[in-house]
């Protein structure tokens, strides 16, 4: 899973890229500090997997793990090349989901690219270079449908939907706001237009309105603008989030705990990139290894098996299979968790579960 940060220039993208990544990407207050995408792998916390670990006395604990690609501050005209231009709308293109940080914090000594803090101006301006992006994949697609239906008249209700995307764009809405079906909802996203990929939206506060942001009426706005698009927010001070990006795990939890803030930035950031992205994960444990493993909701168990290994989906049998909270309940014996019929054996149609503990048998 790869997420794309985005934002204008010095809105604290590449602080809280090296909060939550501790790569250590420039942040710098000018803008276009940032020009190549800096890439960190994060560890996906999850105390299921601390407590098997525990259990199993496993030789390898393996968490899953997300990617963050710190991408250049953009700035308007970037579609037509301003600042770093399509350089930057191209490291959008490969990333599965944007974190789009928006300014939400009034600080004289940090630079704004505009001159003043407007977080609704920020994100049209993000939205209107990807829109203008957009637009110009579709004009491209159109004019090849509307050449290719004189010879096949079944394009008609491509192009018909083509015609209607672009439209909707043209009025400065994102693609993602669309109310789609769910057979347009798969053409739109073969399109790979950027407008059209999930979003979460980051206002990044001051540290006094870390714990309680209510009162901001930068963050209101976000949240409202949002809404608009079915869109995720979540609340972060990056300035914090670099601070306990030093921390121990004790000494992290004490801080925020001073700060009443209830999780770190990252954790609430984790949570709704995976609610964004409809992802669960499934659990195996042994003395080998605990580890877990990302897949989409509503994965079946042979596919399941297969992100191990395409021969487990290839060969599946059954999958032997227990929630989690059960597995802990029987101590973490499965034959314990057997005996008293907790221990499921699932075939081909199972859907797996968030927390499932799975153990495939195949054959090939």
């Amino acid at each position: 899973m790869k997420l794309g940060i985005v934002g204008l220039p010095n809105v604290g993208k590449s602080t809280l890229f090296n909060a939550i990544t501790k790569a250590g990407a420039e942040a710098a207050n000018y803008p276009f500090c940032t020009i190549e995408p800096n890439v960190g792998v994060v560890t996906v916390p999850d105390e299921r997997i601390k407590t098997l670990h525990e259990i199993y006395n496993s030789k390898k604990t393996i968490y899953t793990t997300i990617e963050f690609c710190d991408i250049a501050g953009l700035v308007k005209g970037a579609s037509q090349g301003e600042g770093l231009g399509n350089k930057f709308l191209g490291h959008i293109r490969e990333v599965a989901a944007i974190v789009h940080v928006v300014r939400c914090f009034e600080n004289d000594n940090i630079v704004h690219v505009d001159g003043k803090i407007d977080p609704l101006s920020d994100i049209e301006t993000i939205n209107t270079e990807l829109i203008l992006s957009d637009m110009e994949v579709l004009e491209r697609r159109i004019a090849k449908t509307t050449k290719n239906l004189k010879g096949d008249k079944s394009l008609q209700k491509e192009l018909d939907l083509l015609t209607k995307i672009s439209d909707f764009l043209a009025a400065g809405k994102s693609a993602r706001a669309m109310d789609l079906t769910e057979e347009d909802d798969e053409f739109v996203k073969s399109l790979d237009l950027l407008s059209y990929k999930p979003i979460i939206y980051v206002a990044n506060v001051s540290e006094e309105d870390a714990a309680d942001s209510a009162d901001n009426q930068y963050v209101k706005a976000v949240r409202e603008f949002a809404a608009t698009e079915d869109a995720e927010v979540v609340v972060i001070c990056a300035e914090i989030e670099q601070e306990i990006s030093e921390l121990e795990d004790e000494e992290k939890a004490m801080f925020l705990e001073e700060l009443g803030i209830s999780e770190s930035g990252l954790d609430k950031l984790i949570k709704a990139s995976y609610h964004l992205l409809n992802l669960i994960s499934f659990l195996t444990a042994g003395e080998d290894e605990c580890r877990a493993w990302t897949i989409k909701r509503g994965t079946k168990a042979p596919q399941a098996a297969g992100r191990i290994h395409t021969d487990f989906e290839r060969g599946f049998i059954r999958a032997e299979t227990i929630a989690y909270d059960k597995l802990i309940e029987c101590g973490g014996s499965l034959s314990a968790a057997k005996e008293k019929g907790l221990l499921r054996s699932e075939g081909k149609e199972y859907v797996v579960k968030d927390g499932d503990v799975l153990n495939f048998l195949f054959n090939v």
